[in-house]
């Protein structure tokens, strides 16, 4: 046995234990704000759909047309490769996935619509759909075909429509509540945020419904839609979205980039609202650093750009979203929306191709870090996460399955789990 090393240090312990006391509030204060990520599922997308056009079908519905678009436009491996120039290795793995989650779960998260996409309508038509809603998403879960996640964009915070907006978030929770509870998967959007203050009085009114029903303080969380100029930078040249991150009180769940509203508050001509706009990527760029660290997470917006028609039109359509939901994937936004069933298949390709072309590079290096083999490639802790954090997405969607992920990195679900969410100070060190 050998003896251990001994060294020599010059500096009292009183010297630690006073720099540690120095920083405790910021230890504190960094805990609070920069939690990391939640850990649990993203879904891939948002389908929003009008509040008066809800039906016990309509995530079925989707999925039918979704496969019936498939195929008539591209009914098998070879013909999908074609419109998206996926490789041939791809190709057949990719269209199976696609045409079996299509069956399975076409929807990950639905929004019921009660802003835009509701148009106008009488408070009494409003205060019908929201009880319906309500009741349809309490039967959809007690009877297993919700999607996993599911709620409402309600009407914002803004004087106009500030009453009917608290008035159908108040129905549809109330209804919830009286059909059984609040279910998981449970997400709220608010749209069209511009000061802090709507979001501190949007977590107010929930934090009111959690004392009205007995609800345990903080249950309720919810999406901030960044639509806005002002919800990027404040008159005082402040990144406004990060106030808005704070006012939410540890509430806030998502932040949702609105393509058409920001775009026209710019001035963009309609011809050139897309989210690949260089606006588009300053304020999702702006959206990202924001939301870094603190567990909300940031999603892209949609292509309106839909896919029907002839043949030719629909694969036009398809390939712009295609290349759209790959360009987001590399940027990491990893959800986005979907306007129309037809834009599903190409939703689920691009996010399929992305997982599966990426999973043995990332496997094996996540295998050498974890059995400090070494390779190419000097991985760090952050890599690590990154890492199995990118495994565990493509796992959750359905892109790769939990055995063959196992098989080539020789870990659990439960280690990649810890992998991508590591303790603070792991993520400082190098692995040596």
């Amino acid at each position: 046995m050998g003896q251990q090393e001994q060294v020599a240090t010059s500096l009292a312990g009183a010297v630690s234990e006073g720099i540690s006391a120095s920083l405790a509030t910021v230890d504190a204060e960094l805990a609070r704000r920069y939690p990391g990520d939640p850990g649990t599922r993203q879904p891939v997308h948002t389908v929003y759909v009008p509040g008066d056009a809800l039906t016990a079908d309509t995530i079925r519905s989707w999925g039918d047309r979704a496969l019936a678009a498939l195929d008539e436009h591209a009914p098998d491996a070879a013909s999908l490769a074609a419109v998206l120039g996926l490789p041939d290795d791809l190709a057949e793995p990719v269209h199976a996935r696609v045409r079996a989650k299509l069956e399975r779960e076409p929807i990950e998260d639905l929004r019921i619509d009660f802003e835009d996409g509701y148009g106008g309508r009488t408070d009494a038509d409003e205060d019908r759909d929201a009880a319906r809603a309500a009741r349809l998403v309490a039967r959809a879960h007690r009877e297993g075909t919700a999607a996993p996640y599911t709620g409402i964009r309600m009407k914002c915070m803004e004087v106009a429509v500030r009453d009917r907006g608290i008035r159908t978030l108040d129905i549809f929770l109330t209804g919830l509540m009286e059909a059984g509870g609040l279910p998981d998967g449970l997400v709220l959007t608010l749209p069209k945020v511009t000061y802090p203050e709507q979001v501190t009085a949007m977590a107010r009114l929930l934090e009111e419904f959690e004392k009205a029903r007995g609800l345990e303080p903080g249950r309720i969380g919810f999406e901030i839609q960044i639509e806005t100029s002002q919800a990027i930078l404040g008159p005082d040249g402040t990144a406004t979205v990060a106030r808005m991150i704070d006012a939410a009180g540890g509430r806030a769940t998502g932040l949702h980039y609105g393509t058409f509203d920001y775009s026209a508050c710019l001035g963009v001509s309609a011809a050139y609202q897309a989210s690949d706009h260089p606006a588009a990527d300053h304020a999702k760029a702006v959206m990202q650093v924001a939301a870094a660290g603190t567990g909300v997470r940031v999603s892209d917006g949609s292509t309106n750009v839909l896919p029907v028609g002839p043949t030719e039109k629909v694969h036009d359509a398809w390939r712009l979203h295609y290349g759209l939901t790959r360009r987001a994937l590399a940027r990491a936004y990893y959800q986005g929306w979907d306007m129309h069933p037809a834009h599903l298949p190409t939703r689920y390709a691009a996010v399929f191709a992305f997982y599966r072309e990426g999973l043995e590079p990332a496997a094996a290096r996540l295998a050498a870090y974890a059995n400090r083999a070494g390779g190419d490639v000097m991985d760090e802790p952050a890599t690590a996460k990154a890492l199995s954090g990118y495994l565990l997405r493509g796992i959750d969607c359905g892109a790769l399955d939990t055995a063959e992920v196992a098989r080539l990195t020789g870990l659990t679900r439960a280690d990649l789990d810890r992998f991508a969410a590591p303790r603070r100070g792991d993520l400082t060190g190098t692995h040596q």
